[in-house]
């Protein structure tokens, strides 16, 4: 591993005072999905109760929505109309007049071939499970790496996505449609000028060669969803991502030496004479307080009614002077990024709420709350405030604080580790809270609760067995009185701790699961917190760092491992 004086040297010697650029870039392309294989013959499709053999285009389509027949999605009237739709274009002609309503088509034999499958890969033997270890070695070696700047350096996802049905993020309009197929023609490459460029696959031609040594990406693509950029990027423990990651932290932290003084600029701003400055204070408040995001001006014809900050509309928030005992509360109910509801009951200062009430004169339920504001606006006068600040700045920002402050609060030294690592999540999920990080309860939670609680159960017997055998001993040597009678009563009394620890594990596994069910940690812990705080607190209380952070995410995070001591402050 690198030394933390390494590091800085490393990237004090190879930063460009405009930003990260690199010199040179070589590599070998991604690695498409494979070609679509027809169903065997005896699979069959039905449609209103007859066999009916499908073109391979539509039985492909077809096949998406047989592999997720068990999951709620495909319950969803949203999900059943996109697919069905999006399914009908991949028909032919006679397939269309023939199959009008999706309530009709039996895809069950489709679901138990595939259940089959699944099955028999997880029944491989050893020497299959090698043999594809294998290959895959040879393709990572293969596509796996890339040349930049005299270093190799590891790629993040060389593979192409294949193509399937869109899920989305909570009831994301847009969930069922088709993800169609990634070709090389659109694909574009990015190298240097003097590397070799990649080929592509015969019969095949790229979109476009690019030689742009300003961005980090190796290959990118659009999407037909919702028309995003697609990138393949370097590795996380790449040296360039370590260097971004470090200098994002580095802008938050910078934001701690003047958050006081922006928070009184706003709070002067609150009644400021211009309504635009009083509406730009106020929303800079929420992206302070509450880790809102910004906001975005969405393209034409866009059907998810997601907003922002600035986007908020008068039809978002309700007010109330008083509620359950607190003066001057905000009520939220909007959509937010990936169509996750953000619901929020916030006691706020007066003079935000009267500026409120002010902003909400006179409008209709979908006027624009901050009419004289928009993320432009907004950007420039956070980059007014401190150089590099941006909404995003202010969640990292806050995040990493209230992890630091959490932890301090949280974190008692006479723990044990379990115990410990349950407090650590328990910060980490006050900062999911505040980001709005949530997820819906998995699938499997209640069956796992379950399976959880029957092995509590059988170790609090297993405890209660021991204790009585532990009184057994002990008054076995109050007659004795012999050395062996001793040793057996020392042999039980270390049964009986161990059993101790082993059902305060699983006790705090089981509310640590309960308390995550519907929360998010992974967002916030890879994107928004400082890591070098997490691993500070790992070396200040003796938790192994793997108990934090998996393999991949120490890879990620070397930078920070290597960096802070059991005394780093955010």
């Amino acid at each position: 591993m690198v030394t933390s004086h390494h590091w800085a040297k490393m990237w004090e010697e190879e930063r460009y005072p405009e930003g990260i650029k690199w010199k040179f870039l070589e590599h070998k392309g991604p690695v498409f999905a494979p070609p679509y294989e027809s169903l065997p013959d005896n699979v069959k499709f039905y449609y209103d109760g007859k066999v009916m053999k499908l073109s391979p285009k539509a039985e492909e389509v077809a096949t998406f929505f047989a592999k997720m027949l068990d999951h709620e999605y495909t319950t969803k009237e949203i999900f059943r109309k996109n697919f069905f739709k999006d399914w009908r274009k991949e028909m032919t002609n006679e397939e269309k007049n023939t199959i009008t309503s999706l309530s009709k088509c039996d895809f069950n034999q489709m679901s138990q071939y595939f259940k089959a499958q699944s099955e028999a890969r997880k029944q491989m033997s050893k020497e299959e499970k090698l043999k594809i270890k294998e290959e895959n070695e040879k393709l990572l070696k293969e596509y796996g790496f890339c040349i930049m700047d005299n270093h190799r350096e590891r790629i993040a996802n060389f593979k192409i996505e294949p193509p399937g049905l869109f899920r989305g993020r909570g009831n994301h309009p847009k969930m069922g449609m088709l993800k169609r197929r990634i070709m090389p023609e659109d694909i574009i490459i990015n190298c240097s000028k003097d590397a070799k460029v990649p080929s592509p696959p015969p019969g095949h031609k790229w979109k476009e060669v690019r030689h742009d040594n300003k961005v980090t990406w190796l290959v990118s693509w659009t999407e037909n969803i919702q028309g995003s950029i697609k990138y393949i990027m370097l590795n996380p423990s790449s040296r360039i991502k370590g260097e971004k990651d470090w200098q994002k932290y580095e802008t938050a932290r910078r934001l701690k030496k003047c958050v006081d003084k922006i928070r009184n600029q706003y709070r002067e701003d609150w009644k400021s004479k211009e309504m635009k400055v009083r509406q730009r204070a106020v929303a800079l408040y929420f992206i302070d307080k509450l880790a809102l995001r910004a906001g975005n001006e969405k393209e034409e014809g866009e059907t998810a009614d997601t907003v922002g900050c600035c986007s908020l509309r008068v039809e978002h928030i309700s007010l109330h002077p008083e509620l359950d005992g607190q003066e001057y509360v905000v009520e939220f109910d909007f959509l937010g990024k990936d169509s996750i509801r953000y619901y929020n009951k916030v006691p706020v200062e007066k003079r935000v709420f009267k500026n409120l009430q002010l902003f909400m004169e006179n409008k209709q339920p979908e006027d624009d709350l901050f009419d004289r504001l928009n993320t432009g606006i907004l950007n420039k006068h956070l980059q007014d405030l401190m150089e590099g600040l941006t909404a995003k700045v202010f969640r990292t920002y806050n995040a990493s604080i209230t992890l630091q402050q959490q932890l301090k609060e949280l974190t008692a030294p006479d723990e044990n580790i379990p115990a410990k690592i349950l407090s650590y999540n328990r910060a980490n999920r006050a900062v999911a809270i505040l980001c709005n990080h949530q997820r819906a309860p998995p699938k499997t939670f209640e069956k796992s609760m379950m399976n959880l609680q029957s092995k509590i159960d059988a170790k609090k017997d297993q405890l209660a067995d021991a204790r009585r055998d532990l009184k057994s001993a002990k008054a076995d040597a109050k007659v004795m009185k012999d050395a062996k009678t001793k040793k057996v009563v020392e042999s039980k009394k270390k049964a009986v701790q161990r059993l101790e620890e082993q059902l305060m594990k699983l006790e705090v596994q089981a509310t640590d699961r309960e308390e995550n069910k519907q929360i998010a940690l992974g967002t916030s812990k890879l994107n928004y917190l400082d890591p070098r705080i997490s691993v500070a607190w790992c070396k200040k209380w003796g938790v192994p760092i793997e108990k934090i952070y998996n393999k991949t995410q120490r890879e990620k995070f070397a930078w920070a491992i290597d960096m802070a001591d059991e005394d780093y402050e955010f």
